[in-house]
C-alpha cells in the first residue's frame, strides 16, 4: 500500500504536467492566430507600397483567422468559466441555492452548445462538397472545422463548470441529455412544445447561463418550430464572424491590452496629474481623461476599471475625496470613452446597421460620436470639481519641469491616438490594415521601448487575456446574428415599426421612449449582443420617424454607456465591486450621483440632435 502512494502522487503530478502543457498549447495557438491577423495586413501594406502587389487572399485568410480567434478563445474562455452571463440573478440567492442553479443552467447550455455543433458540422460538411478555397489550394472547411470543434469543447467545458463535484456534474449531464433527446423531434412536431424550450431557454438566462447560448438557445427552438434546418444558424455564425470590417475589433482590442498590461497607466497618470493636479477637479479631471482614454482603446470599461482602479481609487482618496464619492466617480468614469474611435462598439453597430437597412459608414458614426463623447467627459470632469472637498491649503503650484518629464516619458503612448487616427482616416490604409498599425505600434511601444512586456510568454499573455475577451464577444456575436436573421425573416422589426407608428405620434414622444428602453437594454443585456439583437429592431423605427442614422447611433450607444451604471446589474457595477471589494449595493448608491449625471448628458445628445449630425456634415 506505502508504494501505492508515490505512484498515485506521481500519476496526479503527470496528469497535472500533462493539463499545463495542453493550456499552453491552447494559449499558443490563440496568440498565434491574432499575431496572424496583424502581420498579414501590415505585409500587405508593405507589398502594396513598394511592389504594387500583395498577397492572394490576404483579407479573406485575416477574415478566417477572426474565425479561428472566436473559437480557440471562446474554447478558452469556457475553459477558464469567463462566458459572458445574462443575468446575475444568482449572485443573490443563498449558496445551498446555487448548487442547484449552477446544474440546470449548466445542462441547458451544454445541451445548446451540442447541438450548435451538429449544426455546425452539416454547414461544414456541405461547405466541404462546394469545394471553394481561399487561395494557394487551402479550402474554405479548414477554417470552418473550427465551429462543430469549438462548441463541443465548449460544451464539456460548460458541463465541467457547472457544479464543484463530480455528483453535480453527472446531474448536469444527465439533464443536458434529456434536452438533447427532446431536440430529435419528428418534422412538423416541434410547434407544440416550443413554446415550453423557450421558458426553459428564459430560466436557463436568468440562472446564469451564457449568452451565446441563450440566443444560440432562442434560435434553435424558434427554428425547430418552423421546421427549418439549423445550419442556416451556422450560415449566419460564418457570415458575422468573417464580415470584412470585423477584424478591426480584436486588433484594437489588442493594442488596447498592450496598454492596460504594461506600465501605460502610471505613466499616464503621472501626465494628467503633472497637467491638471494644479486646478481645481484636478483628480476628477485626471480621472475622466485617462479613463476615456483607456476604454477607447480597449472597447471595453471593465478592463479600464480593472486596470486603472487600483491607481486612481488612491489618488482621488489622497486629494480628500470622501471614499464612497470617489468610488462614485470612478465607477461611472469607467465608461466614458465608448464613443470615440477607435472603439469597438461604433464600429460593430456600422457593420450592423448597415445589414439593417440604414445607410451610415464606419467614418460617420465616429464623427458623430466625437462631441458627444467630450460632452459626457466635460459633465463627468465638472460634477468631479463640485464633489472636491475645500482645501484646506494651496494647491500644488504647476511645475513645468514635472509636466515637460511626465509628457515626454509618455511620449509613445500620448501619440498612439495619432498613429491611430492617422492610419484610419489618412487614406493609405483600410480601416483593418489601421488597427493593425495601432496594435504593433502598441506592442513595440510596450515590449521594445518601456520593455514592460519584453518576455514573450508576456507577450503571449496579454494576448491570451485579449483573445479571451474577443473569443467570448465573438461568439455572442455569431449566434446572436442567426436569432436576428430569423427575427427579420419573420417580419417583426415591421410589426413593432407599425405598432409604434400607431401608438406613438410624436417623434419627441418617441425618442423619450427609445432612451427608456435603451437603458433597460444597456442594464441587462451586455453592449456587444444588445448591437447585435436590437439595432435591426430600432433602426426602421428611428427612419420611420425621419431620426438621422447617425443620430440614432450615438443615442443607442450613449445610452449602453449609461446602462453600465444601471442598477440592479449594470455591469461596471459588479466589476467596481470586484474590483474594490465593495457590496453592489454600496457601489450601486455610490454611483447613483454618476448615473444622473451622464443622464443629463444622454439627455442632451438626444434632444439637440445639432451636436451629433453637425460634425459629420462638415467633414465629408
Amino acid at each position: 500500500m506505502p508504494a501505492e502512494i508515490p505512484a498515485a502522487e506521481d500519476g496526479a503530478r503527470a496528469g497535472a504536467g500533462r493539463w499545463r502543457i495542453a493550456r499552453r498549447i491552447e494559449d499558443g495557438l490563440l496568440a498565434f492566430c491574432l499575431a496572424v491577423m496583424v502581420l498579414l495586413p501590415l505585409l500587405e501594406i508593405a507589398l502594396r507600397k513598394v511592389f504594387g502587389w500583395g498577397i492572394s487572399g490576404s483579407i479573406a485568410f485575416t477574415q478566417h483567422f477572426v474565425l479561428a480567434v472566436s473559437a480557440v478563445g471562446g474554447m478558452v474562455a469556457a475553459r477558464e468559466n469567463r462566458l459572458l452571463a445574462l443575468s446575475t440573478f444568482t449572485t443573490f440567492l443563498p449558496k445551498r441555492w446555487r448548487a442547484a442553479t449552477g446544474v440546470f443552467s449548466g445542462g441547458c447550455g451544454a445541451a445548446i452548445s451540442l447541438w450548435l455543433a451538429v449544426g455546425s458540422g452539416q454547414f461544414v460538411a456541405s461547405s466541404r462538397l462546394m469545394g471553394k478555397a481561399i487561395a494557394y489550394g487551402i479550402p474554405v472547411w479548414a477554417f470552418q472545422l473550427v465551429l462543430p470543434l469549438a462548441f463541443g469543447v465548449i460544451a464539456l467545458r460548460i458541463l465541467w463548470h457547472s457544479a464543484p463535484s463530480w455528483s453535480g456534474r453527472l446531474a448536469a449531464a444527465a439533464w443536458m441529455g434529456a434536452l438533447v433527446v427532446l431536440g430529435w423531434h419528428p418534422a412538423g412536431s416541434a410547434g407544440a412544445w416550443a413554446p415550453w424550450m423557450l421558458g426553459v431557454v428564459g430560466l436557463g438566462a436568468i440562472l446564469g447561463m451564457p449568452i451565446f447560448a441563450v440566443l444560440g438557445g432562442a434560435a434553435l427552438v424558434l427554428f425547430w418550430g418552423e421546421d427549418a434546418p439549423i445550419a442556416s444558424l451556422a450560415i449566419d455564425h460564418y457570415r458575422m464572424v468573417v464580415n470584412p470590417s470585423l477584424p478591426t475589433i480584436p486588433l484594437f482590442t489588442l493594442a488596447g491590452y498592450f496598454l492596460a498590461e504594461g506600465g501605460a497607466s502610471r505613466r499616464l497618470v503621472r501626465v494628467f496629474q503633472a497637467l491638471f493636479a494644479h486646478v481645481r477637479g484636478g483628480p476628477a479631471i485626471v480621472t475622466a481623461l485617462l479613463c476615456a482614454f483607456f476604454t477607447t482603446f480597449t472597447g471595453a470599461s471593465g478592463v479600464t476599471i480593472l486596470a486603472l482602479g487600483g491607481l486612481l481609487l488612491p489618488v482621488l482618496v489622497a486629494a480628500r475625496y470622501p471614499e464612497r464619492q470617489a468610488l462614485g466617480l470612478l465607477t461611472g468614469a469607467g465608461s466614458l470613452g465608448l464613443l470615440f474611435p477607435p472603439c469597438l462598439p461604433p464600429i460593430l453597430y456600422a457593420i450592423v446597421a448597415t445589414t439593417a437597412g440604414t445607410t451610415i459608414t464606419l467614418k460617420e458614426v465616429f464623427l458623430a460620436g466625437l462631441i458627444p463623447g467630450v460632452l459626457l467627459v466635460v459633465l463627468t470632469g465638472l460634477w468631479g470639481i463640485r464633489l472636491e472637498p475645500k482645501a484646506e491649503g494651496q494647491r500644488p503650484a504647476f511645475r513645468v519641469r514635472e509636466a515637460f518629464a511626465a509628457v515626454w516619458e509618455a511620449k509613445w503612448e500620448l501619440l498612439l491616438p495619432v498613429v491611430a487616427l492617422g492610419a484610419l482616416f489618412g487614406g493609405f490604409a483600410t480601416p483593418v490594415e489601421a488597427a493593425a498599425v495601432t496594435a504593433l505600434y502598441a506592442y513595440i511601444v510596450e515590449s521594445v521601448i518601456y520593455r514592460d512586456l519584453w518576455r514573450g510568454r508576456d507577450a503571449i499573455r496579454v494576448m491570451t487575456e485579449c483573445g479571451v475577451l474577443v473569443g467570448g464577444v465573438l461568439l455572442i456575436l455569431g449566434v446572436a446574428m442567426g436569432f436576428t436573421n430569423y427575427l427579420i425573416t419573420a417580419q417583426i422589426p415591421d410589426q413593432a415599426v407599425a405598432w409604434v407608428q400607431q401608438t406613438i405620434h410624436s417623434r419627441w414622444v418617441f425618442l423619450l421612449a427609445i432612451n427608456l428602453f435603451l437603458l433597460a437594454v444597456g442594464c441587462l443585456m451586455d453592449i456587444y449582443s444588445a448591437i447585435i439583437v436590437v439595432v435591426p429592431l430600432i433602426v426602421p423605427m428611428a427612419n420611420a420617424f425621419g431620426i438621422e442614422p447617425v443620430h440614432m447611433a450615438v443615442i443607442f450607444l450613449a445610452n449602453m454607456e449609461l446602462g453600465y451604471l444601471t442598477p440592479p446589474v449594470g455591469m461596471n457595477l459588479f466589476l467596481a465591486s470586484y474590483r474594490f471589494r465593495q457590496p453592489i449595493y454600496v457601489v450601486a448608491r455610490a454611483a447613483l450621483p454618476m448615473l444622473l449625471v451622464l443622464g443629463i448628458g444622454v439627455l442632451l445628445v438626444t434632444y439637440v440632435p445639432v451636436l451629433t449630425t453637425w460634425l459629420p456634415s462638415v467633414i465629408k
